[in-house]
């Protein structure tokens, strides 16, 4: 199985910028979410725990590391899609033209990555991963973790249009008798105050 977990808050998350390639180091919520994920899945039989290259999600894979016991190693697959000539932008702050654009189109920003490419290495990612055996954790962000759960559900990319995944949330992904399944999609009660979970 993989457990997917996306990276603590950053600057640009927090105030509604569009984040892909840019490496900015989680916020001090960040950190304190990085601690909650990685104290949710200390009790988990984790193999190996895989990340991003990018700094906000390698400080997240450390947080889980540290507390599971198991070494942090970098795969290029589980980067964040390229937005290209938006990144730094408010999100809520596009034309609606242009992403209507983008969307009618293949879903490559202006000098970014294709969804189609950002749907490849993450298949790749998943194919390898789930021949082998145990529970490898992939600390990514959130278009490869929505990209995953789209494989999974053997439905096209741009699914991801109608997702939402909070920050530090976990998504699992297995595999059934004949296909990949769909275990769990934006799991973040971890995140909610103990006294709050209590109440269920």
């Amino acid at each position: 199985m993989i457990v997917f977990a996306r990276h603590g808050q950053t600057g640009p998350n927090r105030d509604g910028l569009v984040l892909g390639r840019a490496d900015p180091e989680l916020t001090d919520e960040g950190y304190r979410q990085a601690e909650i994920l990685a104290a949710t899945l200390a009790g988990e039989p984790i193999t190996a725990i895989l990340a991003s290259p990018l700094l906000r999600a390698r400080q997240t894979a450390e947080a889980v590391g540290a507390a599971c016991g198991v070494p942090v190693a970098l795969d290029e697959r589980l980067v964040e899609i390229d937005w290209g000539a938006w990144e730094g932008r408010p999100a809520g702050g596009l034309a609606t033209s242009d992403v209507d654009r983008w969307r009618k189109d293949d879903g490559t920003a202006p000098e970014g990555e294709s969804l189609d490419s950002l749907s490849r290495r993450v298949e790749s990612f998943c194919t390898e991963q789930l021949e082998a055996d145990g529970l490898v954790v992939a600390v990514s962000h959130v278009s490869p973790i929505k990209a995953a759960a789209a494989w999974a559900l053997g439905v096209d990319g741009t699914v991801a249009w109608r997702m939402f995944l909070g920050l530090a949330s976990i998504t699992r992904v297995g595999w059934g008798r004949t296909s990949p399944v769909l275990l769990s999609f934006n799991e973040t009660g971890h995140l909610r105050p103990a006294e709050a979970r209590n109440d269920d």
